[in-house]
């Protein structure tokens, strides 16, 4: 009776396991696309990851080509060769969310079957806290540019990634002497990184105020995924959330990310974008 009984409860939990496993799927895979495009500015551009002042598109996070960053381009090289060489990257240095209109056009003439972008720093991190880019405009400005994806590539997927946590840069960066007097020089970020040693509770207020403006930023982005539907996926604030350290900073600008830096980013977003695969075949 005994030896039944344990029949009897290990049929049980093997059902109970089943049943488990049914009520939470893995997530469903999406087929690996062809050719890609990256919408962004120099973060996307690779902007000082290779040299002084330069574009390094090849060490781009989005579609670089560099082995070591391992960027979305290569991953998707890697389980679909069809992609190779049709790594798009419409990113301009300097750019901020009035121009994704235009980049997205020119993914659309591309024909690109997935997208990333990554726009919004140079929306905060301007000449003062005054010339931000409101929200409200941000966000019309997002709108129409994942309308003209929408319209021109249907069927594309499209990955957004939320801006980095710029407050955060100057957090690691306020007690390195090389950090500060490139910023000061340069004129980095002033709207963030103005008076970058100070303590006063008037600097102090002025970057939570630019900090916010990018959580800000960060829920329009999300929002307006979402309204573009299951071909759009964001990234949930992986970016924003990631504490990344002054070594992952270019040394030429201490703003942009280095190589390890983009390396971050490629992993960070790259693992809360889309599951590309193939499906199993039905039996």
């Amino acid at each position: 009776m005994l030896r039944a009984l344990r029949r009897v409860t290990s049929v049980l939990a093997v059902g109970a396991m089943l049943a488990l496993l049914a009520g939470s799927p893995a997530q469903a895979a999406v087929t690996p696309p062809n050719s890609m495009a990256s919408l962004g500015d120099s973060i996307t551009r690779g902007f000082n990851a290779c040299g002084w002042f330069v574009d390094c598109t090849s060490r781009s996070w989005s579609t670089g080509d560099y082995s070591t960053v391992n960027s979305h381009y290569r991953r998707i090289l890697a389980i679909n060769p069809n992609i190779s060489g049709r790594n798009h990257n419409d990113a301009r240095s300097g750019a901020k969310a009035v121009d994704m209109y235009g980049q997205a056009g020119t993914a659309v003439n591309q024909g690109a079957q997935f997208v990333t972008m990554l726009i919004g720093a140079n929306d905060a991190c301007t000449s003062s806290e005054s010339t931000m880019t409101s929200v409200s405009t941000f966000r019309s400005q997002i709108d129409s540019a994942l309308a003209r994806l929408q319209s021109g590539l249907p069927n594309a997927k499209v990955f957004i990634a939320s801006i980095p946590d710029i407050k955060r840069l100057w957090a690691v960066g306020r007690t390195s002497f090389d950090a500060v007097i490139t910023w000061e020089t340069f004129g980095i970020c002033k709207s963030m990184l103005a008076n970058p040693t100070s303590t006063a509770q008037v600097d102090e207020d002025r970057r939570n105020r630019v900090r916010q403006r990018v959580i800000d930023f960060n829920t329009q982005l999300a929002q307006a995924c979402a309204v573009y539907g299951a071909n759009c996926k964001f990234d949930g604030n992986a970016i924003f959330s990631y504490p990344f350290a002054l070594s992952e900073v270019s040394g030429w600008d201490y703003f942009h990310p280095n190589t390890e830096g983009q390396r971050i980013l490629a992993q960070i977003s790259y693992n809360a974008g889309f599951a590309w695969g193939y499906a199993a075949a039905a039996a």
